[in-house]
């Protein structure tokens, strides 16, 4: 195995069409991130798959035991591969993701998934901070439109902001096609 983890976060179904919380751009974000999957795989990369559920009893989306909640197929794990269930946007709050990446003796962290605002920002600066080299795949990371004080933002805005912040302090970026090379 190598010294690189791919960490899939928040890649499942409510987020797609049909689900309860429908991102901008996510089926092609989800091709890209099934193709980075697959040249993990192929690398020997430790692949560990992160799924949210809410537990608040109004919880708009990823709530428990639902298929929304589910992994999506486009990036579903392998038997084998690591799922760690999280409750919080940041996946190493209250989780073992640290303790299973320490384990693995990884050193640099490649991530993809869902929502380039929350999430993906969160796991990428946590990972900085813990002192894993980081690489985001861009392509393989969606969002949607937000709002703030009246003013409506696109999700490709939000996601532009967001990919341009996390270049300038914390982590490298590239496309899906950069990385399957």
């Amino acid at each position: 195995m190598t010294k690189q983890a791919l960490i899939a976060v928040d890649i499942q179904n409510d987020y797609f069409p049909g689900g309860k919380w429908i991102l901008n751009g996510v089926d092609a974000a989800a091709d890209n991130a099934a193709a980075v999957l697959a040249q993990a795989r192929k690398n020997g990369d430790l692949v560990v798959h992160i799924r949210h559920e809410t537990l608040a009893k109004d919880a708009p989306f990823f709530v428990p035991d639902t298929e929304g909640a589910q992994l999506h197929p486009k990036a579903a794990s392998l038997p084998g591969e690591r799922v760690i269930l999280k409750h919080h946007m940041n996946p190493f709050r209250e989780t073992d993701l640290q303790h299973v990446l320490k384990a693995n003796g990884i050193e640099t962290v490649v991530v993809v998934g869902n929502m380039s605002h929350m999430c993906i920002d969160a796991v990428t600066r946590h990972s900085v901070d813990l002192g894993y080299a980081t690489t985001v795949i861009h392509d393989a990371c969606a969002t949607h439109d937000l709002e703030f004080d009246g003013v409506h933002v696109p999700a490709a805005h939000v996601h532009a902001a967001f990919m341009a912040a996390l270049r300038f302090g914390y982590a490298k970026l590239m496309s899906a096609k950069e990385f399957t090379r």
